[in-house]
This record gives C-alpha cells, structure tokens and sequence, in this order.
C-alpha cells in the first residue's frame, strides 16, 4: 500500500509540473542532511568542496559543507606575496611558488576562465632575454629570445640532439594523453589510484625512473642533462636518476601555460566561495574522534565524527564524512581508535628555499662563463656536469641552487628607482651575501630607461645621498615541503582511508601540482556524493566551468590560446625553455 502511495504521489507531481505548476517544495530535518568536514583550504580541500556542492545541487543531495583553513588564507602552496612589503606600492603581488599553469590542466584552466578571471602569460620574454642552462662551471645550453627564426633553430636543435627533441615532446604527449583519461568515465571517479595507475598503463612510467624512461625511448643523454633534467631540477628538485618517469613528463608538460593575474589563489578562494561552504580561518584541527553514540553502533547513519580544533574548541557540528585535504603526516591530526582504518603512508617530502629579491642591478656575466661587458643571462638554470652521479644527498649539484630567473622590472618606492625582482629556488636557507654574489655593479642597463641622475647612482655605487646602497635593496624567504620526494612506485595511496574518512594527498606521490590535487579533490566529492546517494555509479563526465560563459568569450580565449600555443617543438625552442622552467609546482 506505501509503495501504491508512493507511486501516485510520483506520477500526480510529474503531471504538475507538466501543466505548469510548481511542484511541492521538499523539506528536509536536520538528521537527514549529510554534513561533512574537509580539512584544508589548497587545491584539494577547495576543489572538494566546489565539485562537491556542484553535484549535491545537480543530484539534489542534503548536503552541508564545513571547512577548517590552519591558516588566515586560501590556496595552500598558492602563495603570493607584496614586493617591498608593500601592498600600496601599485605593483602586482608575485607568486612564491605554483606559478604556472597550462592548457592541459582541465580543472584549473576551466574554472580561471568560468571564474572570469584574467589569464596572464606568467613570464613573457623580451627580445634578446637570454636564457643558460649552468652545469656550476660551463653553459650547457643557451637559447635568446628572438635571437633567430625557428629554422635556425630547428637545424642547431637538429644537428646537436639528433631527433630527441622530437621524440621527447612525442613521449609527453601519449604519456600525458593517457593520465588525462582520468578526467572521464569509466576511470573517473576512483576508489583506487593504484588500480587506475595499472588499467591505465601508467605504472610503467612511475615505477622506473626518468633516467631510465627516456633512455628506453632513446632519448640522447646530453639532451636529457641539458633541457630535461633542468626542468625535474626547478619543478621537483630532483635530478632524472631519482624522479619517476611519470612525473619527469610532468616537468615537460608545458604548453600554453598561464598564470592568474593577481595570484593563482584566486580561483581556489572562487570554488570556495561558490560552494557556499562554512569556511573557519586560523582553525587548525587537532583530534577527529567519534560521537559517544558513533563506535557502537553498526549503522552508518549512527556513526557521527567530532572534530575539535586549537585550543580544546570543540566544534558542535557531529560530521557525516571528513575530506583530509593536507598531507596527513603534517597535519599532526590525533584520531580515535578505528576511524583510520587502512593506514595513511608517511612519504619523504623535499625542503625547498624560495626567495624573492630586488636589486637595481643585472645578473653577473662573467660568473657563468660569459664575456665580460657582454649580455647577462636573465634566467638561469641548472643541471649536473657530465660524469656526475646524481646524489640524493646532495641534489644541486655544484651549481649551489635550482634556478634564478628575472620576472621583470619593478619600481621602488622608497627610491623610485626602476629595479629587477629575481626569484631563486635553492634547497637551503639562503643568505643576502649569497644573492649578492650573482649581481653586476659594473653592468650599465641598457635596456630600461630611468630617471635622470638614477643610472650614474647605481654606476658608481652610491644612492644619490652619500650612503652606500645595498646591491640586494629587499629580498623574501619562504621555505616550503611542496611536493614528495618521487622515487619510483607502482603502488599508491588509496582515497578512502575510513569509513566516510577520505584522503587527498596519496595522489602527491603519483603527480604532484595544483591541477591533480585539485583533480583528487573533485574525485572524492564524486565518490562521496555517490555514497550519499545510495549509488555506485562511476559518476558523471567532466563538466566545463565553461558552462555560462558566453560563447563569444570563450571563442576569444580559445583563440587567444592557438595563437599562444604552436604545433611545432623547434618554431621557439626559447619560449619552450622559458614555460618549461617556469613550472615552479609547489
């Protein structure tokens, strides 16, 4: 008889809204609604709670969304900073580390643009910018830009690397072709990284290293040390004989990249904001436990978590489902008996020192082997001289850092001069006098106008007042754990570690970026939603941010993005160089 009931109460709704009635608002109670806590605020806690209110209101799931951020701010290792410390300054912030990222990263790139914020080329190059690959005591690899037409450059790329180049952009390509199958159904949701990896075919990428991937390819080794492995170097700071091939692929996965202006935050503060979630700032989560009615009880629905945060703050909300959303063995989260139950892997992370400076001078010539008086390099990047064994223990090398790049002219305000702020990656602290080290007080700026009387200052070493000018006038340090050490595996961690308890940072030691966190963090809100639903199911296809967005405008950007982007690896190998070491993935 309920079920004739129910029947009716379906066909007699269908049939009002037919006629053009508004069918029966439905109410929920408080029990039925689902609540869930994600941990974190970076690319995977914010992508989780976007793609996760986008199904529930799609699906019409009772959903509600709670997210605790440790600290004041959105974005995890999206971070910006004010150069000078000074926000009134006029100059954009600039990032310390995830600079970049590129056409093939769906969910970032879709969302920038659904977003409707602007896309920037991240470091766009001038010509006759110079860009050298520095073993710590020769130049491996120099490359100017607009210094010749692509031809000259295909026939010097030609004659030195034989096909490798050409082999090497093919290999990325069907490797990255194939990790993009995650995106869409049937491999899309997950329950198990590990057996994706395997359908997919793509343990046999991470479980050798990049050294030996290429080599199997028959990639020449001199042009694995002098483009590719400078790319593992600045993204990953590893070197190929310690990187697994999957992730080396990453490092060369670079067309179209873009970065938002203002900060690449930006589209995670979005998805959060768009998810309507209850965000909590400064909250650090310090115990997850059970409900007093939770572990006795074989019923799901009965099986509530409580969350308490700094200070002994317990949170009155009883949780559903709890997304980890930061790398577990950092979070120094205590748990009740039983809420993990299949262990959260610790995975070595790298130490990396990023560190920003401003200085009214240009890179030294003659430290990289450059004549004296001649043009100075505006990037440089490193790689191991020939013969040299990869050491774990000692990663750089003798070059001493990653890379050391000139983003681009900026005006002090103290002084209203015109200076150069410089970003180095290094895998220890750094000090002022080393950054002074890489500077030219001879070098007269050819380039760049300034003010009268501001070029003989900086000439003959003084500030125009009598004192004597520092060469480095503002620098910033930032040391980070942005990405795992990436030895080879073929077994990775699983998304659900507890009953309703998910996990997003196992995808780390498989790719490590913005985009496949961000990826990890849709994932679990498909399989979280599915779960609230009663289904199984593999989940929807991806579905665009593009959606809404005007055709006209997204016509523009796709053009906007052809005429960026070229079909031919030797048409500008500098621009290449340039994206390719501008990664910087924390």
């Amino acid at each position: 008889m309920v079920a004739t009931l129910a029947h009716w109460v379906v066909v007699f709704t269908s049939l009002a809204g037919a006629l053009g009635a508004a069918p029966p608002r439905k109410t929920r109670d408080r029990e039925s609604v689902r609540n869930v806590a994600i941990i974190g605020a970076g690319a995977a806690g914010a992508s989780a709670a976007y793609h996760l209110s986008q199904y529930a209101r799609d699906e019409d799931l009772p959903i509600n969304i709670t997210i605790f951020e440790k600290t004041p701010r959105v974005g995890g290792r999206t971070l910006t900073v004010h150069v000078y410390d000074d926000p009134t300054s006029g100059e954009l912030p600039v990032e310390l580390g995830a600079s970049i990222f590129v056409a093939a990263n769906r969910i970032m790139h879709d969302a920038a643009l659904g977003f409707n914020l602007t896309l920037n080329n991240p470091m766009p190059s001038n010509k006759g910018d110079l860009t050298i690959i520095w073993d710590g005591e020769n130049i491996v690899f120099e490359t100017t830009a607009g210094g010749s037409s692509w031809w000259w450059d295909a026939a010097r790329m030609w004659w030195r690397y034989g096909m490798s180049p050409y082999r090497a952009v093919s290999l990325v390509k069907t490797v990255v072709g194939t990790f993009l199958k995650l995106y869409d159904p049937p491999f899309f949701p997950f329950r198990s990284l590990t057996q994706r990896a395997y359908e997919l075919g793509l343990e046999r990428v991470t479980g050798v290293t990049g050294e030996q991937f290429l080599a199997d390819a028959k990639v020449n080794e001199d042009f694995c040390r002098h483009v590719l492995q400078p790319a593992t170097r600045v993204n990953y700071g590893s070197n190929l004989a310690h990187i697994h091939g999957l992730e080396t692929m990453v490092s060369f996965a670079t067309d179209g990249a873009v970065a938002v202006r203002g900060g690449n935050w930006q589209i995670f503060d979005k998805m959060i904001a768009a998810s309507g979630a209850t965000f909590y700032r400064n909250a650090t989560v310090e115990s997850i436990n059970f409900k007093p009615e939770g572990p006795n009880s074989v019923a799901r629905a009965l099986k509530k978590y409580a969350i308490s945060v700094m200070d002994n703050q317990a949170v009155r909300t009883a949780f559903d489902d709890i997304i980890i959303a930061t790398p577990w063995q950092y979070s120094n989260i205590s748990t009740g008996r039983g809420i993990i139950t299949h262990k959260i892997d610790k995975i070595p992370y790298k130490e990396l020192h990023v560190v920003l400076f401003t200085s009214p001078y240009r890179l030294r010539t003659d430290m990289f082997g450059l004549p004296r008086g001649g043009t100075p390099p505006s990037n440089i990047y490193t790689t191991l001289k020939a013969g040299t064994a990869a050491d774990p223990d000692n990663v750089v090398g003798d070059a001493g850092f990653f890379s050391l790049s000139t983003l681009r002219t900026v005006v002090n305000p103290a002084t209203q001069q015109t200076e150069y702020l410089y970003k180095l990656f290094a895998p220890k602290e750094v000090a002022p006098v080393f950054l002074d080290s890489f500077l030219d007080s001879d070098w007269k700026d050819k380039q760049h106008e300034m003010p009268e009387g501001q070029e003989q200052q900086i000439m003959d070493g003084s500030s125009g007042d009598g004192a004597e000018p520092n060469k480095v006038t503002w620098y910033h340090m930032q040391m980070f754990h942005p990405y795992p050490v990436e030895f080879p595996r073929v077994t990775f961690q699983d998304p659900i570690v507890g009953n309703g308890i998910y996990y997003t940072s196992g995808i780390e030691s498989f790719i490590s970026t913005m985009e496949t966190s961000a990826l990890m963090g849709k994932n679990v809100a498909r399989l979280l939603a599915d779960d609230v639903a009663g289904n199984a199911g593999s989940g929807g296809a991806y579905v665009s941010p593009y959606r809404g967005m005007p055709t006209t405008s997204r016509q523009q950007h796709e053009q906007q993005q052809q005429q960026q982007q070229r079909g031919d690896f030797f048409q500008s190998m500098e621009n290449d160089l340039d994206d390719l070491m501008m990664m910087d993935e924390l």
